[in-house]
């Protein structure tokens, strides 16, 4: 376990051990500690609550593999199981927060919480809780920027499919449509706990004007990257769309001059069909070649000059031509 204490206001990060950091943890006033654990839990490992000194009765969720989202009281901290994206991927910052220090535990890297550290030398957070919501916006920040970017490629894609359609294109929004059902799946069960969460201390009249402040923030921030990722959702789904008309518009393209061909050859396959008939008449009464070659070539002139005539004077012919334009485009 690689655990970074950060000693606040200032911001000065100092990589040490957990016997150390339990150490500061307990003396010290105003930090931020960061633990990093390996991606995958080794046998026999210890609970982080206990390396660190904290209350591991309360904490046994704290690092632990697969949790759910969790935002709530112990006694006189606040526990939160908060996702953000890392690398199209979806990782766990658990969190525990009270007046003296914030401690965040994820496995592997999680470059959320190096940005949020870079931050508070600029920012200067005054106390733990203006850290908490720092850490927690800049969870949430990452979810946006993905949004924001998945939806500008669904939006390129749907450009694209206007001027050259491919089956690479539609395998990109089955790609964008799955990480927008990620996005929305784990972020959904958090927004709802983190939401009731805030919404009970901004109620609590003991709570400070400006934590109340920052908690409405978040909750603006919290609301706006939801409406994003069910934007991107939308978009994707409208990609689908747009590509399935534009597949059923080349279908009927196709359909349209199969009908035309098939009409111009009808007279010949009528002239074949009549004349393949054993009647008498037909052997007795039309057996000269001028009556042949008048019904045959006379009937396909006068039926191919009809058909050109009845598509030139209707807007079939003038959708061929502007196919065709698009096509030479």
């Amino acid at each position: 376990m690689i655990v970074s204490v950060v000693s606040m206001p200032e911001g000065a990060v100092r990589r040490t051990g957990p016997e150390e950091a339990r150490d500061r943890l307990a003396a010290s006033g105003f930090l931020f500690v960061y633990a990093e654990l390996p991606e995958e839990a080794e046998p026999g490992e210890r609970q982080v609550a206990d390396l660190l000194g904290l209350r591991a009765t309360d904490l046994p969720w704290l690092g632990r593999q697969g949790q759910t989202a969790r935002a709530e009281f112990l006694g006189d901290a606040a526990a939160f199981v908060v996702p953000a994206m890392e690398a199209d991927q979806v990782v766990q910052l658990h969190v525990v927060a009270t007046e003296r220090y914030v401690v965040v535990v994820h496995r592997g890297p999680a470059g959320v919480v190096e940005r949020c550290v870079a931050r508070f030398a600029r920012e200067r957070p005054p106390d733990a809780v203006s850290t908490l919501f720092l850490l927690l916006g800049e969870a949430l920040e990452t979810y946006r920027r993905f949004a924001v970017h998945a939806l500008l490629e669904v939006e390129d894609l749907e450009d694209a499919m206007f001027r050259q359609r491919d089956a690479e294109q539609l395998y990109r929004l089955a790609r964008l449509r799955r990480a927008a059902a990620l996005l929305h799946h784990s972020l959904l069960p958090y927004y709802q706990a983190a939401e009731e969460f805030v919404t009970r201390r901004i109620l609590n009249r003991s709570f400070p004007e400006e934590r109340q402040r920052l908690a409405r923030e978040y909750q603006r921030t919290s609301r706006l990257v939801l409406t994003e990722i069910e934007a991107l959702q939308e978009a994707a789904r409208r990609g689908f769309g747009t590509y399935s008309s534009l597949v059923s518009g080349e279908q009927n393209g196709v359909i349209n001059r199969l009908a035309v061909v098939s009409t111009i050859f009808l007279p010949l396959s009528f002239v074949t069909g009549f004349f393949g008939m054993n009647f008498a008449y037909l052997s007795d009464e039309l057996e000269s070649r001028a009556i042949f070659w008048l019904l045959a070539v006379g009937l396909q002139a006068v039926f191919l000059l009809g058909a050109l005539y009845v598509l030139h004077r209707t807007r079939i012919w003038r959708r061929f031509r502007d196919d065709e334009a698009i096509d030479d485009d």
